[in-house]
């Protein structure tokens, strides 16, 4: 049995992004801060278009956000609408604030997210606050969320890239799937590289990254490196696979073909995908930032701040399993 239960209404689950920076306050783009309850991103932009006068190619956004979550983030249209946006009504999206800025808001420009989470029937508090107090020391397996997958999302992008990439379907569903299949690989490694007991280990051949700035290097010491793996200055990195990732060395590099070997594909296989499927490498873990704990009977109170592109729900499952 989990050692708590999560998200039994949207409130369970809040979400605030966190802006790679602040709209300047003049240009011709403007910068809806908008909250929306279990409602998709995709969902609150066509709400937001719709009464704006806009076509869905007008608006766009830094990250998707969940569903049955309350959130809050960014989305960017044309000032052109500025006048309109007071008059905007909708039950579950709101717009907090709007406010002018030079550049289109593009995917992918954000630092992070903010998330406030409740669980409630807690088993053993003592046993919730000892895993959450690993995390926060050791940092966080950074598996892709269940959401990224659907039901049948990665093989469906696989035989997509065999197909030669699907470039006239759908372009988002396209980039969805692809991406899923990537993921499942980048899972597969992570899953393997836990088995191992090396998630925190400097590996000879690993890509390691640096968390500040997203530097790579190939290990060629590990005692050289392990104190800065040990700092959490960097990371070992797993492969999302594509024709521009970075390639690990020795044994790693090894373990990583044979991912693919199992798949019956080689790596150029991605180039079917395009842009979409460059490749490029993924922490294998992430820090916990901003961590704060609250356990009050069987309920508990959970804050924390994620790097784009993390899961909170990753968070929860290694706490509750």
């Amino acid at each position: 049995m989990p050692n708590g239960i999560f998200k039994e209404s949207p409130e369970d689950f809040e979400v605030e992004e966190v802006p790679a920076y602040q709209p300047s306050g003049e240009g011709e783009h403007l910068f809806l801060w908008v909250e929306k309850r279990g409602v998709s991103t995709p969902d609150a932009a066509k709400r937001l278009t719709r009464q704006l006068g806009l076509a869905e190619r007008d608006i766009s956004w830094a990250g998707m956000k969940d569903k049955q979550a309350v959130t809050r983030q960014f989305f960017s249209v044309s000032s052109k609408v500025e006048g309109l946006v007071a008059s905007f009504a909708d039950p579950d999206v709101r717009v907090l604030s709007a406010k002018r800025h030079r550049n289109k808001l593009k995917t992918g420009h954000l630092d992070g997210n903010r998330f406030k989470l409740r669980v409630v029937s807690v088993t053993d508090p003592a046993a919730f606050r000892a895993a959450f107090d690993r995390l926060v020391a050791n940092g966080v397996p950074n598996f892709f969320g269940e959401q990224r997958f659907g039901a049948d999302n990665a093989a469906r992008g696989k035989n997509m890239l065999l197909k030669g990439g699907g470039k006239r379907g759908n372009r988002f569903e396209r980039k969805l799937l692809l991406s899923s299949y990537q993921s499942l690989l980048f899972n597969r490694a992570l899953e393997r590289r836990i088995a191992a007991g090396t998630l925190s280990k400097a590996l000879a051949g690993d890509v390691l990254k640096k968390h500040e700035s997203g530097g790579e290097f190939v290990c060629s010491d590990p005692a050289v490196d392990q104190p800065r793996v040990d700092s959490f200055e960097v990371s070992a990195t797993g492969p999302m696979f594509g024709p521009k990732m970075r390639r690990a060395e020795g044994e790693v590099g090894a373990a990583e073909q044979a991912l693919l070997d199992e798949e019956k594909i080689g790596l150029e296989v991605f180039e079917a995908g395009g842009g979409e499927t460059l490749g490029t490498r993924r922490f294998f873990r992430v820090r916990l930032a901003e961590p704060s704990l609250e356990l009050e009977g069987d309920v508990a109170r959970l804050s924390f701040t994620l790097p784009s592109g993390s899961y909170a729900t990753v968070v929860l499952g290694e706490i509750t399993r």
